[in-house]
């Protein structure tokens, strides 16, 4: 059903690297194509037929799950539902193509349709960076932003001001899945040192830090936030885990302390531990508009 504040009918199309589950999408035109992950026992599409957290288990236990493209014709299916649906423009925002072929499949099949206007943007990150693009974007559909906007101007500012920070407990993955050195690796392992990685310019990974325990871990991430924020301009901020919820709330309780007005410091952003994400609260905007923000 297309919402009466969205009067030029336009959907938003994803992947599942977005990472936002259903009840995040209820009520939004918010469609997922699944990525495939190939497992010791067959392919499963993410999100679909297995979960994180069956990934979590499977690395647990040894194995190296990857992943692989959607399939093209669950992507035709996807943009053909859309359609059905009764919208006419698309917004499409996909993983890092320095990751993925993801985003060149989709604008390769958005280049072969005739019945919807499509416009495909590389978001040059990957999970929660893709999600918060996804649900802002909505946002501004909410708020009145018109097509030839959103494509030229905000879903371009968002891919080019959105900054994921992200640090993983071990670096054995990373070695068996070529991204580092085995020696690397276990001298990382041996010393406890944890890379802090974000997305380069052209969306390939790369170390920024590397500090030793999960508190030098936060105390890194805080510093760099401190680095980005600047005065007088409001910020999307999303907080999440993989597997690690206990982690997540104690860095949340740390990010509300750091910032006590958080609210006036990031306008749009709020706080969450474990895998939801709330983002910017339209009462606020309302409240506290900011001439020529973007």
């Amino acid at each position: 059903m297309i919402a009466l504040s969205n009067p030029e009918k336009i959907a938003l199309l994803t992947d599942s690297t977005a990472d936002l589950p259903a009840p995040m999408r209820e009520g939004k035109p918010i469609y997922v194509v699944p990525l495939k992950i190939r497992c010791e026992d067959g392919e499963y599409s993410d999100g679909v037929d297995i979960t994180a957290e069956g990934v979590y288990e499977r690395l647990h236990r040894g194995e190296l799950p990857r992943t692989s493209l959607p399939e093209g014709g669950v992507v035709s299916d996807t943009l053909d539902q859309i359609r059905a649906d009764g919208y006419e423009r698309v917004i499409a925002v996909m993983l890092s193509s320095g990751l993925s072929g993801t985003y060149n499949m989709v604008r390769l099949q958005a280049g072969q349709r005739d019945d919807l206007e499509i416009a495909v943007f590389d978001s040059r990150s990957g999970s929660l960076g893709i999600g918060i693009m996804v649900l802002q974007l909505w946002e501004e559909i909410l708020s009145g932003s018109s097509w030839d906007t959103l494509v030229r101007e905000r879903a371009p500012h968002l891919v080019a001001n959105t900054f994921p920070f992200f640090s993983v407990d071990t670096l054995e993955y990373l070695r068996r899945g070529g991204r580092i050195g085995r020696i690397t690796a276990l001298a990382g392992t041996m010393l406890s040192i944890k890379p802090i990685i974000t997305f380069s310019d052209d969306g390939q990974l790369q170390s920024i830090a590397k500090v030793r325990g999960r508190r030098q871990v936060q105390d890194k991430i805080l510093e760099l936030l401190r680095a980005r924020f600047q005065s007088g301009r409001r910020y999307n901020l999303a907080v999440a885990n993989g597997g690690a919820p206990e982690e997540m709330a104690e860095f949340a309780a740390r990010l509300k302390a750091e910032f006590p007005n958080y609210e006036s410091v990031f306008g749009r952003g709020s706080w969450t531990p474990s895998r939801q994400r709330l983002y910017r609260r339209r009462r606020y905007r309302r409240r506290h508009p900011v001439p020529g923000l973007k």
